[in-house]
């Protein structure tokens, strides 16, 4: 006669390979996501993307016959130093200090969600290249969880560098206009190469709703964001390499 012990014993014994195989199942489709997910960023490191989520949406929205894409790719070289620091004094003046996140702003901007009727964001520059390369732009959980996962994967395998030049190339400037290169030649008809101190701080100023504040002429408050970003702008540092 078996004891009350030994037939618990046999029971955890045949409970025990479901739990393996579950973990193995689990494991393997973790390892899948993984790989699946680098691949890409491993590709943009190096292959410039031709489009974006964003711009398929875009395409969709105005009922287009053929996707946006990426105009003339502007290597960082090619862009004004002008236009460097007006996005980075605008959008994320701490980039090249940052591991991709922003913390003190992040907790910032939770307090006034939580705590106001304003809903303010702090994303980085890192954390826009995410979203605007590999993922769509309405407000999720999922999404801010995934935008979270490939700014890491972005700032682990791409430089500074890198990030900041796949960002001017793929963000929205405008109606149907995506890139510094279509937006610059759109706005003052010359390449980004050529940007002025004061187009530029234009351009990062209207990047927040760049559908709405690209029209002309400019509203108050975009004159007003251009003011302040053109004199941030004397305090942000570009590093050469």
């Amino acid at each position: 006669m078996k004891t009350p012990s030994k037939k618990r014993r046999k029971r955890s014994r045949k409970k025990a390979p479901i739990k393996i195989r579950v973990g193995r199942v689990v494991f393997d489709i973790f390892l899948c996501f993984f790989a699946l997910t680098l691949i890409p960023v491993l590709v943009f490191r190096y292959v410039n993307p031709p489009s974006t989520p964003l711009m398929w949406i875009r395409s969709f929205q105005s009922e287009i016959d053929t996707p946006l894409h990426v105009a003339t790719w502007q290597t960082i070289d090619d862009i004004s130093p002008n236009l460097l620091k007006a996005v980075v004094a605008a959008e994320d003046q701490k980039f090249f200090t940052h591991k991709g996140f922003d913390w003190i702003a992040i907790e910032y901007a939770i307090q006034v969600n939580l705590t106001t009727d304003r809903k303010i964001g702090a994303s980085t520059i890192s954390m826009q290249t995410a979203r605007n390369v590999f993922l769509w732009q309405k407000r999720t959980w999922l999404r801010k969880i995934l935008e979270g996962y490939f700014t890491t994967l972005i700032e682990f395998f791409w430089d500074k560098k890198r990030i900041l030049e796949v960002y001017l190339n793929v963000i929205e400037w405008g109606e149907g206009v995506f890139g510094c290169n279509q937006a610059s030649l759109l706005y003052f008809k010359h390449p980004p190469s050529k940007l002025s101190p004061v187009e530029s701080a234009w351009m990062a100023a209207i990047l927040p709703s760049p559908r709405k504040w690209s029209q002309q002429p400019a509203p108050d408050h975009v004159r007003d964001r251009q003011a302040k970003i053109l004199e941030s702008m004397t305090r942000v540092h570009i590093p050469k390499n």
